[in-house]
């Protein structure tokens, strides 16, 4: 199973933060270092010093790693216009050579638009945006150098684009995440070279792995050309203790991080996260909330990561 650290820098961390705790994750051997894509802090605290541009921030890391995968976990299709979305992405993997993976999202969180004057229009209207985006995205880096490309949408319209950059990775991996019951499926089968569920239960994300299952299979895929993940809030301790005290810094109560993320002693989230695999998931994103604490990442590679490898 891949593990793969997972934060959220809107919630108070600078650019060294997010640089730092990155090149631990390489240093101890993590699959990849993962990012969430928001603009605003969510629940309590001032977030400061403020929000980081995902794809700015990944371009600079790109730069300062060198084997790490990275990507968005997961974009808002609400944020960018999918042809300058396709031109970053694409310009990003060549500053990685080759090392990033795309998330990609309708977008829920409704007050960051409001605060920083993005549209926000409905569910159904989120969901044929991302549409739109996927087939623009793709239709972009798909298209031969020399060729033009051409789409006409109810929301998006290219005219005579001459369809570059392109990604050194062909085809650049594309994650489609949620656990709606109708249309995430089948952008999954349709797109996704993996299908994540976050922060779900394991009966929930069963039930989403088999719906993606179905749909892979009405859509004559190969069933094991997708992979399946999941993403969950990280907390483990040496003990109960140390677990505890983690449990404390990050703001919330060890019976729920038990109960509702990868949570509790070695041996307990070790147990859990196989739960997982036996579901279908080779690879689980773990979302480190407290960035200054080095040793919990550092206990996770040591004493977890060697069992689910």
């Amino acid at each position: 199973m891949d593990l793969r650290i997972f934060i959220e820098p809107q919630q108070g961390a600078s650019y060294e933060d997010q640089l730092s705790m990155a090149q631990l994750a390489e240093r101890l051997g993590f699959d990849a270092f993962f990012r969430s894509d928001h603009y605003l802090v969510m629940g309590d605290g001032d977030g400061l010093p403020g929000p980081t541009d995902s794809w700015v921030t990944l371009g600079a890391i790109a730069r300062e790693t060198s084997t790490i995968r990275l990507g968005t976990l997961v974009t808002a299709a609400t944020f960018r216009h999918p042809g300058i979305l396709a031109i970053s992405v694409a310009q990003v993997d060549a500053m990685s050579n080759g090392r990033i993976e795309l998330g990609l999202g309708t977008g829920w969180f409704e007050e960051e638009h409001k605060a920083y004057g993005v549209p926000f229009p409905s569910t159904q209207e989120r969901f044929d945006l991302l549409t739109e985006q996927l087939e623009v995205i793709t239709g972009l880096w798909q298209t031969p150098v020399g060729e033009r490309f051409n789409y006409s949408g109810t929301h998006v319209q290219l005219s005579d684009s001459p369809a570059l950059p392109k990604p050194v990775q062909t085809p650049l991996p594309i994650i489609i995440g949620g656990s709606g019951p109708k249309r995430t499926k089948a952008l999954a089968a349709r797109f996704g070279a993996e299908y994540n569920v976050p922060f779900e239960s394991i009966d929930d994300t069963a039930a989403a792995f088999e719906r993606v299952r179905s749909a892979i299979a009405e859509s004559g895929r190969a069933s094991d050309s997708i992979i399946y993940s999941a993403a969950q809030v990280v907390c483990v301790g040496v003990d109960e203790d140390e677990f505890v005290r983690r449990a404390a810094a990050i703001g919330r109560e060890p019976h729920e991080l038990r109960e509702n993320g990868l949570a509790g002693t070695v041996d307990e989230v070790v147990a859990k996260a196989r739960a997982f695999g036996e579901l279908g998931a080779t690879r689980i994103y773990l979302q480190v909330l407290d960035l200054a604490d080095h040793a919990h990442v550092e206990l996770i590679a040591a004493r977890i990561m060697p069992l689910l490898q």
